[in-house]
C-alpha cells in the first residue's frame, strides 16, 4: 500500500517562554496522524534561517505566528496533499523550493521545519517504526550523553552573567540511565549549596539555577563544589561544559566580561582566560566561547585547547552547510552544535551532520531556549548516534520530556542500547 499526505494543517501554540510557536498536523492516507511542535531560541545566530512572525504589536506583541500558519496552509498544504510521506528528501526540497529564499524568508523556518519534523514521524508511526529507528535505520542504538545546564546565564536568566550554560557532563557512566542519575544528583547538591548561601535557587529559560553571582568563574566553581558534595569525581565522573554565547557580550570588537567591575578582553585574552579555566576545572568543551565573527580566534584556540577539549561552533555555523564546509577547511572548531530549526528541514540537517561525521568532528543534537514538550530531538539523537545531547536541565517539562524519551528508549533497546564516553578521545 503507497501511503500518502491526505491532510496537513497548524495552529499557533506556546513555547516555554510563553511565545507563539506551531505545531503541525500531518494525516495519511491510511489513517495514521502526528503532529511536531517548533522550538524557537532567543540567542540567535545572524546565519540562521528566519522564523516567519507577524510583526503585529496588537497580537503577542509582534510574536505571533498567524503568517506562518497562512504559509503552511495556502501555500505548503497544497504542494504536499498526495505526496508520500516515506520520501523525506523529496518532501523536503520540495518545502525549500517552494520557500525558494537561501535562509526561509519567505515561508520561515519555524514553518518549514514543522512540516518536515512531522512528516517524518508520520511516516515512521504508518511503518510501525520508531522515530530513532526510522530516521536512523535499524543499527540506532547509542544513547546520547546529556550535556546537562545547571546554572543559566546570557540571555537565558537576569542574573548579569555573560556566560549562557554551566552545563555537567556525565562520564564512566555504564548507562544512559546511570549517567542521567550523575547529572541529576549533582543539580540536587547544586541546589543545596545555593540555598545555604542564601542565594536564589530561581531558574532560567533552560531550568538551570539562575543565582546573581560575583562572575562567570563563581558558576564553575559552585558547580565543581556541587559535583564532590554529590560524592562524584570531577573529571573521571561528571566533567564541565561551557556555552559562553560570546556573541552576547562583544561590544566595540572586544569581550566584556564582569568581574570586580567591567573588563573588555582581547581575543587572545579570552584564550588565555579559557586555558586558564581548563587548567583549573575539568572542561571538556567550550561552545561559542568566541564572537560569530571572530573565525580567526576559533582557530587559534581549536589550535591551543582542542586536543584535549571539544571547541563547539553554534552561532558560527547555525547548522548550515556552506559555513561548516569553512570550518572544517580552516580547522575553526572540532564540533558544531546542531539545531533542526536554525537550517529549517530535517534532511539539511542530516546534510551538516554527515559533513561532521566526514571532518571527524563531534557533533551536538540541541534543543532551544523556547522550547515545547515536543521530545522530537530525543529520537534524533539516537538516530544520528553522535552521541551527545543538549536538553536543559532536569527541571521544566519541556527539558524533562526529552531526558523521558531517552529513558524510554533505553528500555525499548535494552541490551542492544550502547552508551559511551564521547570525550575519551580528548584525553
Amino acid at each position: 500500500m503507497t501511503l500518502s499526505i491526505v491532510a496537513l494543517d497548524a495552529i499557533e501554540i506556546l513555547d516555554s517562554r510563553g511565545n507563539p510557536t506551531l505545531r503541525v498536523w500531518i494525516r495519511l492516507s491510511d489513517g495514521s496522524e502526528a503532529y511536531a511542535d517548533v522550538p524557537s531560541g532567543v540567542s540567535r545566530g545572524t546565519n540562521e534561517a528566519l522564523e516567519r512572525r507577524d510583526d503585529e504589536d496588537s497580537w503577542f506583541d509582534g510574536y505571533g505566528v498567524r503568517r506562518a500558519v497562512a504559509g503552511i496552509r495556502d501555500v505548503i498544504r497544497p504542494a504536499l496533499l498526495g505526496r508520500d510521506p516515506t520520501c523525506q528528501p523529496e518532501v523536503d526540497q520540495h518545502l525549500i523550493e517552494l520557500d525558494g529564499t537561501a535562509n526561509k524568508a519567505r515561508l520561515g523556518s519555524n514553518a518549514t521545519v514543522g512540516v518536515s519534523m512531522a512528516v517524518a514521524r508520520v511516516a515512521s508511526m504508518a511503518l510501525h517504526i520508531p522515530l530513532y529507528k526510522y530516521l536512523g535505520g535499524s543499527t540506532a542504538r547509542r544513547l546520547p550523553v546529556p550535556m546537562m545546564t545547571v546554572i543559566d546565564g546570557g540571555k537565558h536568566a537576569n542574573n548579569g552573567l555573560e556566560f549562557q550554560e554551566f552545563m555537567i557532563v556525565p562520564r564512566g557512566a555504564p548507562a544512559f540511565s546511570e549517567g542521567l542519575r550523575y547529572v541529576v544528583d549533582t543539580f540536587r547538591c547544586l541546589r543545596a549549596i545555593l540555598h545555604q548561601r542564601g542565594l536564589s535557587t530561581a531558574v532560567g529559560d533552560e531550568g538551570g539555577f539562575a543565582p546573581d553571582l560575583e562572575s562567570n568563574e563563581q558558576a564553575c566553581q559552585f558547580v565543581l563544589n556541587a559535583i564532590e558534595d554529590a560524592g562524584y569525581k570531577p573529571g573521571e565522573q561528571i566533567a564541565i561544559a561551557l556555552d559562553a554565547a560570546a556573541t552576547t557580550f562583544v561590544e566595540s570588537g572586544s569581550y566584556a566580561i564582569r568581574g570586580s567591575g567591567v573588563r573588555y578582553r582581547t581575543t587572545a585574552e579570552m584564550i588565555d582566560l579559557y586555558h586558564e579555566w581548563a587548567c583549573r576545572y575539568p572542561i571538556v568543551s567550550i561552545e561559542d566561547g568566541l564572537g560569530e565573527d571572530d573565525w580567526e580566534g576559533f582557530r587559534q584556540l581549536t589550535a591551543r585547547l582542542g586536543d584535549k577539549t571539544q571547541i563547539v561552533g553554534d552561532d558560527l555555523y547555525t547548522t548550515n552547510v556552506r559555513l561548516l564546509r569553512r570550518g572544517v577547511a580552516e580547522m575553526t572548531t572540532n564540533a558544531a552544535l546542531i539545531k533542526l530549526n536554525q537550517i529549517g528541514t530535517l534532511t539539511e540537517t542530516v546534510q551538516a551532520i554527515e559533513l561532521c561525521r566526514q571532518a571527524g568532528w563531534g557533533y551536538v543534537i540541541s534543543h532551544r531556549s523556547g522550547d515545547t514538550a515536543d521530545p522530537f530531538i530525543a529520537d534524533f539523537a539516537v538516530a544520528m548516534g553522535g552521541g551527545q545531547i543538549k536538553s536543559g536541565a532536569p527541571c521544566r517539562g519541556e527539558r524533562i520530556a526529552k531526558y523521558n524519551r531517552l529513558l524510554t528508549i533505553e528500555r525499548e533497546l535494552r541490551s542492544q542500547a550502547q552508551f559511551w564516553d564521547p570525550f575519551a578521545g580528548l584525553e
